[in-house]
């Protein structure tokens, strides 16, 4: 009889550390870059619910060299919503209700967190909201991964003398990165990464050598392409250029407070195979004078372009241009 009780008390004890084991896999599957965990019951994932789903938050991302889906979706029965998955980054709630309704709160369970409650009387109902919010959704969540990789980039910085002398900016940079380049308006920067190298430029051109009232998406190219002789490949007569085979994305946002472009592409080396992901930052600064350009870039063919460019946009956008008065004392 005791050795009965001895063998059930010792079964428990290691179901007991499995479930424990395989919960703490599961929520660092949830809290991974660009990770979303939607909760939902299976007999409407595998229908119109989930595929509207996938279709708006998995779809390809721009500007990449391969097809990676925007984030990585982990789907879980609503009945684990009071369990391990409420430790999750962003978190997807879907459910058949009898009212329509869609609600975010922040930091419900831990902090950072997203989480989205989608409810619908209908299957019609909860497509439409999916539809309606998705836009929101995605830009509320990228802005929290962005600022999650922040957090992670300040534990440890690259000394910012160099580059506060040469541009008067702040720009936080992780170690890690060398100076690859370094001469009078132009510093790049790289990193090793498993599978390859992660890049930052940093240049500056005068103001009035950019006109405003042209193709801008064209001079940025032009700008860009010329500026990419410095950045060369081992071989002679392989500087890095636009890909054209496929048109950049171009934006106009806000960075910094001042205005800026937005551009994502592909680069190629000529007479060389490498090629990879860009996203550069054309930041009008009046203060100065000048156009003040951040671009990473990335060759990692073996490894997510996705997750790196999302670390190489949160560097870059931690840039801060310091008042005149303040980098002439």
């Amino acid at each position: 009889m005791n050795k009965a009780i001895f063998f059930i008390l010792i079964s428990a004890v290691l179901c007991s550390s499995c479930f424990k084991k395989n919960d703490k896999n599961k929520s660092k599957e949830a809290n991974k870059t660009n990770a979303i965990s939607v909760i939902i019951d299976d007999q409407l994932w595998y229908g119109e619910v989930g595929d509207t789903i996938r279709n708006k938050f998995a779809s390809p991302v721009v500007g990449l060299t391969k097809e990676e889906p925007l984030f990585t979706i982990n789907q879980y029965s609503a009945k684990l919503l009071e369990g391990y998955m409420t430790d999750g980054r962003n978190v997807i709630i879907v459910k058949k209700e009898d009212f329509n309704k869609f609600e975010v709160k922040r930091n419900q369970y831990t902090s950072p967190q997203n989480v989205f409650r989608i409810s619908g009387k209908s299957i019609a109902d909860i497509i439409q909201s999916i539809e309606i919010n998705a836009a929101s959704i995605i830009q509320q969540i990228h802005k929290t991964e962005l600022e999650e990789c922040q957090q992670q980039n300040a534990k440890s910085l690259l000394d910012p003398t160099v580059i506060k002398n040469k541009f008067h900016i702040d720009l936080k940079i992780p170690t890690g990165f060398k100076y690859a380049l370094h001469e009078r308006n132009f510093i790049w920067l790289k990193k090793e990464v498993v599978g390859g190298n992660i890049s930052l430029l940093l240049y500056q051109i005068p103001l009035h050598s950019f006109d405003a009232s042209k193709d801008i998406a064209n001079q940025i190219v032009k700008i860009r392409d010329s500026v990419g002789l410095h950045v060369k490949g081992k071989e002679p007569d392989t500087p890095m250029v636009t890909d054209d085979s496929y048109a950049p994305y171009f934006s106009t946002i806000l960075l910094d407070g001042k205005k800026a472009f937005e551009t994502k592409g592909t680069w190629e080396l000529q007479n060389d195979f490498m090629m990879g992901p860009f996203i550069n930052y054309a930041i009008i600064d009046e203060t100065y004078n000048r156009v003040l350009v951040v671009e990473g870039f990335c060759y990692a063919p073996s490894n997510e372009e996705r997750d790196l460019m999302l670390y190489l946009e949160s560097i870059i956008k931690s840039v801060q241009v310091q008042p005149r008065q303040k980098a002439e004392e």
